[in-house]
Order: C-alpha cells, then sequence, then structure tokens
C-alpha cells in the first residue's frame, strides 16, 4: 500500500500571509483499489511569533506538520483508508440483482 498525503489549498490572511486554513488530502492506493480522505485545519497565525512562517515562505511538510500536530490523527486516518482497502478486496456484503 502507498499513502501520499497532501495539502489541497491554504487560505491566509493577505496582509500578513498568515495562514488561517489547510484543506489537506490523504490518498491510499493499493494496486487498483484506493481510498480517500479529506479535511481541513483551522490556524490563528501570529505575524510577531519567532517561528511565524507567511504563506510566501511556508512549505507542505510544514504546513502537514501543523495539521497533524493541531489534531489531524495521521495514524488512524491512515488505518482507517487501510481498512477501507482492505474492505474493497474482501467484500462481506454486496447488491445488485441476480438476473
Amino acid at each position: 500500500m502507498e499513502t501520499t498525503w497532501t495539502i489541497a489549498t491554504c487560505e491566509h490572511e493577505v496582509a500578513t500571509g498568515g495562514i488561517t486554513v489547510a484543506h489537506w488530502e490523504c490518498i491510499t492506493t493499493d494496486g487498483d483499489y484506493r481510498a480517500r480522505a479529506y479535511g481541513s485545519c483551522g490556524f490563528a497565525p501570529d505575524a510577531s511569533a519567532p517561528d511565524f512562517t507567511a504563506y510566501g515562505q511556508v512549505t507542505e511538510a510544514e504546513v502537514l506538520a501543523w495539521c497533524w500536530a493541531d489534531g489531524v490523527d495521521k495514524d488512524a486516518i491512515e488505518a482507517a483508508l487501510a481498512a477501507n482497502i482492505d474492505a474493497q478486496k474482501n467484500p462481506v456484503s454486496a447488491s445488485g440483482t441476480p438476473w
């Protein structure tokens, strides 16, 4: 299985460059099987803080780390996506008509 985390987009304050919302996506694939989770994190940027990073200088890895530190449970999401793929591979129920 391969899991990829990305930041789809960031909302930011124009005046300070402080990121206020990050929209994240996690996709797990295994051959032809695919599972996806999407969410967002809100931040209250302080441009005077020594560790402040403005929109123009931030990296995707930094924003992902902020999301994980802010309550996005990386391990639980990855486990849920792996379980979803397992359920796709080994379904316990199905629907349709027999004709």
